[in-house]
């Protein structure tokens, strides 16, 4: 039977003059039915690079505990963290590898390394697209009415965060499969971070 777990959702990656941010909703949805309203969308690989996952919710997590492993092994092994670039070219080398049972996923891979920020997108079956901003899932044609006239690669991960908000804010009032809340994240020089509910109220009560 066809996986319809996430058919539905908005995750948002943005870069900034000094760091990436993330957003995305929190509800997985299976046809018209709201499976669960605190899905988790958004992902820590090392403390330089994270992802946005759209798609199979079982997919996703096979895929993300994948990636975390490698990256956790390549540290290991070079002394280093892999980059938001490695991390990606490995990522889609796997779904392309399994092109004839494809990963139902959407991904966005960013990180900050050395003082750059990196952002890729990933569709199931390997192709890999270098960008300044992305959007996945339904809700992405609002996200990027927002996204369009706002963002800008030169703002700070502070300027930026409202933009996201904003823009996520725009699929959840008109897409049915966005919902439920908002996830904030962001990687800047002090690496990965998660921002708590309550802090994500606030930013949204202050734009």
């Amino acid at each position: 039977m066809e996986s319809k777990i996430l058919e539905g959702t908005t995750t948002i990656g943005l870069v900034c003059s000094d760091g990436v941010v993330f957003v995305t909703d929190k509800r997985a949805s299976w046809g018209g039915f709201i499976a669960s309203k605190n899905a988790r969308k958004s992902f820590n690989i090392n403390d330089e690079v994270g992802a946005t996952v759209a798609g199979s919710v079982g997919d996703a997590e096979s895929l993300m505990r994948l990636i975390q492993a490698e990256a956790k092994l390549f540290e290991m092994n070079n002394g280093e963290k892999m980059n938001s670039e490695a991390v990606s070219v490995l990522m889609a080398n796997i779904l392309q590898g399994n092109k004839i049972f494809p990963y139902l996923v959407q991904l966005i891979i960013a990180g900050y390394h050395r003082g750059e920020s990196k952002l890729y997108t990933l569709d199931p079956v390997g192709g890999l697209i270098e960008e300044k901003m992305a959007s996945t899932g339904s809700g992405s044609p609002m996200a990027y009415g927002v996204l369009d006239l706002e963002y800008s690669e030169n703002k700070t991960v502070k300027e930026n965060i409202p933009v996201a908000l904003k823009a996520l804010k725009s699929a959840l009032s008109r897409d049915s499969h966005t919902g439920d809340g908002m996830e904030l994240a962001t990687i800047t020089k002090d690496g990965f971070r998660l921002y708590k509910e309550e802090e994500v109220k606030s930013l949204l009560g202050s734009n």
